[in-house]
């Protein structure tokens, strides 16, 4: 159906579709029976923005389907004043990246942006009435509702300027100064939004309308973040980054709740699949002997039978893989051919250049190295197999065991290791079995006794389920743990320097993938009897 052909409650009923709250929804409605909606959404351009920019982007997909009149505010001034992220001298290209990036995102999916504006904030927050404005209102507001209005949005941190207290004001003269009935924005920005609509009036200015969207968790089961790169995909990721980091992300079997991967479905697959009346439809691809192929028409049925465990994370994370990468597609072909994006992205982002040339400098599977010139990776650790030949409670600790471990040391002596496992393992299953051991640890004393290795154990994400690594039947004691494409684990004798902090830069990349093998970067840990695994937990983290 075309904007024409759509009636004012059609066209509310698409602006505010899976919205989390909407605040003047009767002004709105008013609004669209005497003319298309005004409204604006603004992004600071600090980080590079990744696919969470995706559920913002679907909501302004439905915007201008419904003919609303989008302007899309690139606050450069912000992005300097929110905790100094985005230095000046880099804002102006970043701000032209976001440009970029922001249409060629819209175009690919098929929206037309004719009516489309981007603004940017410095263009008028510059000018003296604006600044009058700003004066004005700084003299009218407290310093408690600044704050509190900034608390969700603003970088809080101890000492804090006072570029954090103006933000939420600057963000209000938004509305008056680009001429909208209504702000789109994250839920996360609702405190601004009441600031903005308890203010505006006290300088004679009309309070707006205010739409929210729900915050969508990151890959990591949080808030998707620019500044944590285990939490986003870049929206400019090749292929096999989307698939790794995909495969990392937390997607608990039977948990609906912060869950990023199944909220991206709901957030922008099936919003996007729906766009100019078109009948949704997700497909997740099965081997027959799991029940096939199912397609879903609506999130609502997706959602249910993962809650039931109809759905293995698995099959959901390999769909949500294709369809983010069907997305990026023709983003990335857009950066490729167009020399002039690319020198873009190298002036915004000069820092992220520097990281990938230095990268791509580097032989295959060598991670950046410390001031020892050795790379950070794990052919850095010496892990065996061992043999627990007793374990016993520690005496001023219930919660620890020390343990008399065989590692295969060439002396022929075991060595005593404390371990944090007794709140999770009883001691009789820690008697007499095989497990992992760190063996080129600086030795460390634990409530007054030496530990000289280290035992590695398996958790769930929330650390209410804990078990040690179990190497493969048949390997023996002293058996060095291999990593196809990395060198040999002999160590020369090297002992790790705790200063340096090896062993927890390359354990931010072990992890316990679907099938319960433990990997590192999703390289499984191997003996010469094949892969180590955990019998009871999929899908965890190693320490």
């Amino acid at each position: 159906m075309s904007v024409d052909g759509l009636s004012p409650e059609q066209k509310y009923e698409l602006i505010t579709r899976n919205l989390q709250e909407v605040l003047g929804g009767e002004e709105i409605l008013k609004i669209l029976n005497e003319r298309d909606l005004k409204l604006y959404w603004g992004t600071a351009p600090t980080g590079k923005p990744h696919i969470g920019y995706y559920v913002p982007m679907s909501k302004i997909a439905d915007f201008l389907t419904a003919g609303v009149e989008v302007t899309i505010l690139l606050a450069d001034i912000h992005a300097f004043l929110d905790n100094m992220k985005a230095p000046l001298d880099l804002v102006k290209f970043r701000t032209k990246y976001y440009e970029v990036l922001i249409k060629t995102l819209l175009e690919s999916i098929g929206v037309p942006i004719d009516k489309l504006k981007f603004i940017i904030g410095s263009s008028y927050q510059l000018t003296e009435k604006y600044n009058m404005d700003n004066y004005r209102l700084c003299a009218t507001v407290t310093e408690h509702d600044a704050k509190k209005a900034g608390a969700e949005v603003v970088k809080q941190v101890e000492s804090a300027l006072l570029s954090g207290l103006l933000y939420p004001g600057l963000q209000t003269l938004d509305e008056e100064y680009l001429g909208v009935d209504a702000q789109f924005g994250g839920v996360d920005q609702r405190k601004i939004f009441v600031f903005a609509e308890k203010y505006l009036p006290h300088l004679g200015y009309k309070k707006r309308a205010h739409l929210m969207n729900p915050m969508v968790p990151g890959l990591a089961g949080s808030k998707m973040s620019s500044s944590d790169p285990d939490s986003k995909i870049d929206l400019l990721d090749e292929a096999d980054v989307v698939s790794r980091k995909l495969k990392k992300a937390f997607c608990e079997e039977g948990n609906v709740n912060d869950n990023g991967v199944l909220s991206f479905v709901e957030s922008v697959l099936f919003p996007l699949r729906s766009l100019n009346g078109n009948t949704p439809g997700f497909l997740i691809k099965r081997n027959e002997k799991w029940g096939g192929n199912v397609n879903y028409t609506s999130y609502q049925s997706l959602k249910d039978d993962f809650r039931d465990k109809k759905v293995h994370p698995g099959d959901l994370k390999a769909a949500v893989t294709e369809a983010i990468n069907n997305l990026l597609e023709p983003i990335r072909e857009k950066w490729k051919n167009d020399l002039e994006f690319q020198n873009l992205t190298k002036q915004a982002y000069p820092e992220v250049e520097k990281i990938v040339k230095k990268k791509e400098s580097k032989k295959h599977n060598q991670a950046p190295s410390i001031n020892d010139g050795k790379p950070i990776d794990v052919s850095r650790l010496d892990i065996r197999v061992a043999k627990i030949i007793k374990a016993e409670l520690h005496q001023s600790n219930p919660k620890s065991y020390v343990s008399t471990v065989d590692v295969g040391d060439a002396s022929g002596n075991p060595r005593t290791v404390v371990s944090g496992l007794a709140s999770y393992i009883p001691l009789e299953q820690m008697q007499g079995r095989f497990v992992l051991a760190i063996c080129n640890l600086k030795p460390s004393k634990f409530q007054g006794i030496e530990s000289s290795a280290m035992l590695l154990a398996a958790s769930s994400s929330d650390d209410k389920t804990i078990e040690l690594l179990d190497p493969p039947a048949g390997s023996e004691t002293g058996e060095k743990i291999f990593f196809e494409g990395y060198g040999s684990a002999e160590r020369n004798g090297e002992i790790l320097n705790p200063k340096n902090k090896i062993f927890e830069k390359v354990a931010e990349n072990f992890k316990i993938n679907e099938e319960g093998v433990a990997t590192f970067k999703d390289i499984p840990f191997k003996t010469s009897k094949g892969d180590v695994t955990v019998k009871t937990l999929k899908e965890g983290i190693i320490r």
